[in-house]
């Protein structure tokens, strides 16, 4: 039997919190993670960041479900790391496709490439999750706004308005808001 992780004396609510929770649900996270990826070590990566998402939190003591809740953070994090190995494999082909000469890309244009990318995957995070996915599949997918609002279950008009506002979004973020 193995022992229980205990917070230290003098421990904040908030540290006792996420200590029990720790406690409590790692293990199930991780086997959890382990059976949907098949992969010890990435399950346990993705427990890590599920448990700093909730060391993030102001009260993680008010959880009411903390599997569910983990469950959840977990899912969005399989998702985000999809959206970023989709976003670097575009960039890659993207470069493939462009160049004559592929030697002529060494590693620091692709990191600094990738590096950009992930400002931009950065700055997408602050929207909710259909906008977000609209433009990834408009600009990434190349897929026309009719196809997108099929995939979403929202009208072309809809997705016309989803672009939009992320466009606004990252014009805001890079350079304040218009006339300010």
């Amino acid at each position: 039997m193995r022992d229980l992780p205990t917070a230290r004396p003098g421990a904040t609510a908030h540290q006792q919190s996420v200590t029990l929770m720790y406690s409590d649900h790692h293990g199930w996270l991780h086997g959890w993670l382990w059976k949907k990826l098949g992969c010890s070590q990435r399950a346990a990566d993705i427990a890590q960041d599920a448990f700093l998402r909730v060391l993030a939190l102001a009260d993680p003591g008010s959880i009411q479900q903390p599997r569910a809740f983990l469950a959840t953070t977990a899912n969005r994090l399989l998702i985000d790391g999809a959206r970023r190995r989709r976003i670097e494999s575009a960039y890659l082909e993207a470069l493939a496709l462009r160049s004559e000469d592929h030697a002529a890309h060494g590693p620091e244009a692709i990191h600094a490439a990738v590096d950009a990318l992930e400002r931009v995957f950065q700055m997408l995070q602050g929207l909710p999750a259909k906008p977000r996915e609209a433009f990834l599949l408009s600009r990434l997918d190349g897929l026309a706004y009719v196809d997108i609002a099929a995939r979403l279950g929202v009208s072309p008009s809809m997705v016309k308005q989803y672009i939009a506002k992320v466009l606004v979004h990252c014009y805001t973020t890079l350079h304040g808001a218009p006339g300010a």
